[in-house]
This record gives C-alpha cells, structure tokens and sequence, in this order.
C-alpha cells in the first residue's frame, strides 16, 4: 500500500430528525392531548486510532464521509431513531486541523474524537402545551450537522530516528539493529518512504524509524524536505547518521542540524547521538570531538553494532 502522510477529507454529520405534530386519537378520549415524538438526534462522525495502519491511503481514495439522518419523531410520543455514526480509523499519530484550527491529535490505539456533532432533533409538539394553549400545532425541525473540511497529517510515532544525507547507510542501520527489512540500493533517496523496524531487549520495544535523507534546503520543502523534518518532530531520540568514507564528514553533520534549526528550535534542542557509518571502507578513522555521544560503525559489516544497540536500549 502506498504511503500516503496527508489527506484532507470532507465529513457531515446528520442532520437531527423534526418533531411531531400529533394528538391522541383513543376511543373514550373525546380531549386527546398533544402526543408528537421528537425526532432523533443526526449521527455523528468519529476518528478513531487503529495501531496497525501506518499511512492514509484509505482517507486518500475515500475522502466523502457522512453519517445518517435522525428519523422524525411519531405520535404518542415515540422519539426518532439516532442516525447511524461514522467511524473512519486513522494511524497513530494524525493531526486534525479544521481550517486555522487544530482539533486535536490520535496518539493511542482505539482513541476516539469527535470531528462532527450530529443535530440534535426537533422538539415534538407536546413540549408546547401550556395552560393557554392546549392545541400546539406546531413542533420544532431538527438542527443541521456539523459539516467539515480536515486536513489529516500524519507525524510518525517513535522511539529513535535516524536521520541522515542520501546514502548514509540508515537503511542498511535499521536493517542491523532490527527486525525490518527495508529495500536498500546504492543511489540517492533510497528511503523513498519512512521505514520502522523494532528493536527487541528483555524489558521493552523500542520503534526506530529510518527517516527520508534530507538535503541542504529541506525545510524549504526541497527534496523530501517538509515531510521529512515532520516525522522527526515525534521521536524521542535522533540518531545522526553520518557517512564517514566522504572526504568532510562533518559538512553532512553541520548540514542536518542547519535544517533542523531554521525548521523548529523544538527539533534542534531533542536528545542525539552520532552515527559514523562506513568505517570498512577507511584504513584509518578520524576521532571528531562532538557535543553527542559517538559511535563508529560499519552497518554493512556489523562493526560496533553490538555497542550501539546496548546504547539505544538504556
């Protein structure tokens, strides 16, 4: 299935049911009083956080949702049945934005949000009797449901991420330390797609997210760009995968945190580790002096793979 990180959807809600104009008709009953049923309340629409959907595919070919209408009440008093809700399952991770407006996030499995309020239904006529009007002939409509544009953004959530230029050997990293099996070639833009994989110890799960490589420019929206600095903005550890075998390692290093800082001050200031990857292909390996913790590695051979995952797993 294509991975799809934006959607905008159109939703409506019901519209609530009228209510009843009715008096009671019974043998031995010469002054039947007013008996008109409200009608019932319009169906509502929800989203609701499923755990095993990773992109919003779904919401992409299926944009139109809308939720049944209450029914109009009926004499003696008998209410309108409730519409029927729409439920649309989402991934973890999605923000709702209605306009300028943020209605909210999913971030746990089967947590349910209102997007839409159904109408409420219309007020039968026996609502209005009153001492001087024993006859109401009137009864109320029901009232119109919510209707909705969402713009629907998925943030991927995870524990780590890594986070390199083209060809940094993530793809073959999250291959090493976990149980994914990403496509891996040698061209740029490998990751075309985020990738999960999950790292397993004796006490906990820990999800790592190989990122789309970023380019000089990203948070102008170059290259993979914005989509990739917005799944970043969840996780809870960076990991700085950097290709050691190019002639200034460091440029790549300076490069990413450039972007991260003119994306988000939030996104600069998250827990890191650097990753020098490719020392098989050195005779000798440099020793940089960093602020981060290092690590040097070779995830095509497995050097220091061992060192590393016991690190990521504290």
């Amino acid at each position: 299935m294509k991975f799809i990180d934006e959607a905008k959807i159109d939703i409506q809600a019901g519209n609530g049911g009228n209510g009843c104009v009715s008096f009671r008709r019974e043998k031995f009953v010469p002054k039947g009083g007013p008996d008109g049923g409200d009608g019932g309340n319009g169906g509502s629409v929800y989203l609701i956080g499923k755990k095993g959907l990773g992109t919003l595919y779904d919401l992409k070919v299926q944009p139109h949702y809308k939720a049944g209408r209450g029914a109009h009440g009926k004499g003696k008093k008998m209410i309108g049945k409730k519409g029927k809700d729409v439920y649309i399952h989402v991934p973890l991770g999605v923000v709702l934005i209605n306009g300028d407006r943020i209605l909210g996030e999913i971030l746990t499995h089967d947590q349910i949000l209102l997007a839409a309020k159904g109408g409420k239904g219309g007020r039968g006529n026996y609502h209005f009797l009153t001492f001087t009007n024993q006859s109401p002939r009137y009864s109320e409509e029901g009232k119109e449901g919510e209707k909705k544009t969402l713009k629907i953004i998925l943030k991927l959530i995870s524990d780590i991420g890594l986070v390199g230029l083209p060809n940094s050997g993530k793809s073959t990293l999250l291959n090493a330390i976990t149980n994914a099996q990403p496509k891996i070639g040698d061209y740029p833009f490998t990751t075309l797609n985020p990738n999960l994989g999950v790292l397993k110890d004796d006490f906990k799960n820990i999800v790592i997210a190989d990122m789309p490589g970023i380019i000089k420019g990203a948070h102008n929206g170059k290259g993979l760009g914005l989509q990739f600095l917005r799944h970043i903005e969840r996780t809870n550890v960076i990991v700085l995968v950097i290709d050691i075998s190019v002639s200034h390692p460091l440029d790549q290093y300076k490069c990413l945190l450039n972007e991260f800082k003119k994306y988000s001050d939030a996104l600069l200031n998250k827990p890191r580790i650097v990753v020098f990857n490719k020392i098989d292909l050195l005779d000798t390996i440099p020793d940089y002096n960093l602020p981060e913790k290092i690590f040097y590695i070779s995830a095509l051979k497995g050097t220091n793979i061992e060192q590393l995952i016991n690190s990521l797993c504290k």
